[in-house]
């Protein structure tokens, strides 16, 4: 089950890198193949072992608020009261 994972918003990210050594398990990557419609590359999010904990690490490191971290929460059984 996914504990988390990230939004990198195309048009705020500058490609400054900083988000990709911030990250524990190396989810993110800098590949040059998107350019977004300010004319930088972005850095890109690859998480197919869902290994993600959700540690918003990438998201303090990054300087243009460029990534959203989103988390599971679990829900206790029987649903909310």
């Amino acid at each position: 089950m996914r504990k988390g994972y990230i939004n990198i918003l195309v048009d705020r990210c500058k490609g400054c890198e900083m988000c990709i050594p911030s990250c524990p398990h190396d989810l993110i990557s800098f590949p040059m193949k998107v350019l977004n419609k300010a004319g930088y590359f972005i850095a890109q999010f690859d998480d197919p072992q869902e290994k993600c904990p959700a540690c918003k690490l990438c998201a303090v490191a990054c300087p243009d608020c460029a990534i959203v971290v989103y988390k599971r929460v679990a829900v206790a059984a029987g649903g909310v009261k």
